[in-house]
């Protein structure tokens, strides 16, 4: 072969290889478009059942496996689940996936949120909760029922929801996490447990009570065991033998494992109870306004394990919370909570500065905050 021939195969080899190259990167760029597309807005909306849009944008950062994360989403309370779901991914590098229960009615203005530059790369499903699945469950009391959201049920149905997955998070919409999502999902529970709560006997919240006199020293003793939560005059409670002292749960913060939730029936369980719940009032009437603590309490007794406590730390809504928690302590909380009637996007609550560091605006205007200071919304 001559020179000339060489020198020409070469070339072809060359430009071969150049043209490769060029379609590679062409690729590459098409990629780095796509996931750079604003309208590519993670999230499927499907009645009762969900999963995730095709349109996800993947997230280099985030790897290991998904996290299931189950959070209500009720239309006055949307701007506690945005606050709450910021903090808990722009904290972890773990890969979350929100499972937002929610009703029709509040989908619209919740995809426009998501839609937020801060928020545009959490994974999310959108789960619209059908009320017709507690007809018969709960009170027809009409004066009762107008209390009544539905959607305080939807951890009750935690496996249906989340179907593919072993273990699951359940958080209340009054939450801020400050630590590592992922060290919560690793929290083990022991063999035959399908929960995991926060025990309840050592709270804060019954100790300031106790300060009180006459009557309100024997409420604030049992407000936190099941006798605070459950009518013991009842035959039904009667007939199960608990024990009345018993410390209770919290759970706006649970750690769920599917797999025994499904093998166990606790659905089954818990809609069982609160048939009966709506036939005959099983409640304590101190605790009346906790719809689904009673039958938690009643279904996981002596069968649940435990949270570690920073990683719920409790009754930030309550009376005096500022005086109770050192902000050193709330600082170094992983998980805070307000429950109670105190709530930290409503002027009269406690630490509202750390609630506001996570919050974002709502675009269409609809939720403010309520603030003490003069101007603020």
């Amino acid at each position: 072969m001559t020179l000339r021939k060489v020198n020409v195969v070469i070339l072809v080899l060359l430009a071969l290889a150049f043209l490769i190259i060029v379609e590679r990167n062409l690729l590459n760029l098409n990629d780095f478009l796509r996931r750079e597309n604003p309208d590519a807005v993670p999230g499927l909306i499907l009645p009762f059942e969900s999963e995730l849009s095709s349109r996800i944008i993947a997230d280099p950062v985030r790897s290991g496996e998904e996290i299931p994360v189950l959070i209500t989403a009720a239309a006055e309370r949307l701007g506690a689940v945005i606050a709450a779901m910021n903090s808990v991914y722009q904290n972890s590098k773990a890969n979350i996936v929100f499972n937002i229960v929610t009703m029709n009615s509040t989908v619209e203005h919740l995809k426009v949120w998501m839609s937020e530059p801060q928020l545009k790369r959490v994974k999310h499903k959108i789960i619209i909760f059908d009320p017709h699945l507690l007809n018969g469950k709960i009170t027809s009391d009409p004066q009762k029922l107008e209390s009544v959201n539905p959607l305080t049920f939807a951890r009750f149905y935690m496996a249906e929801f989340i179907s593919d997955a072993e273990k699951a998070i359940y958080l209340d919409d009054d939450i801020i996490v400050q630590g590592d999502i992922q060290e919560l999902f690793d929290t083990r529970l022991k063999s035959g447990h399908a929960a995991a709560f926060s025990d309840d006997c050592d709270s804060v919240s019954s100790k300031g009570i106790v300060r009180g006199a006459g009557n309100q020293i024997f409420l604030a003793i049992n407000q936190n065991n099941y006798i605070g939560f459950l009518d013991f005059k009842n035959e039904a409670i009667k007939k199960l033998g608990m024990r009345a002292n018993m410390c209770s749960f919290n759970p706006g913060v649970m750690v769920v494992n599917l797999t025994e939730w499904q093998h166990q029936n606790i659905t089954s369980q818990l809609e069982h109870w609160m048939k009966l719940n709506a036939q005959d009032d099983l409640y304590s009437k101190s605790r009346a306004d906790d719809i689904t603590t009673p039958l938690l309490l009643i279904v996981f007794y002596k069968n649940h394990s435990s949270i570690d406590p920073l990683w719920h730390v409790r009754h930030l809504g309550v009376t005096g919370a500022g005086n109770r928690y050192s902000p050193h302590f709330v600082k170094a909380a992983k998980l805070l909570h307000w429950n109670g009637h105190y709530k930290p996007w409503s002027r009269t609550s406690s630490f509202t500065d750390i609630w506001d560091k996570w919050y974002i605006q709502d675009p269409t205007g609809q939720f403010h905050p309520v603030r003490r200071h003069t101007g603020d919304k």
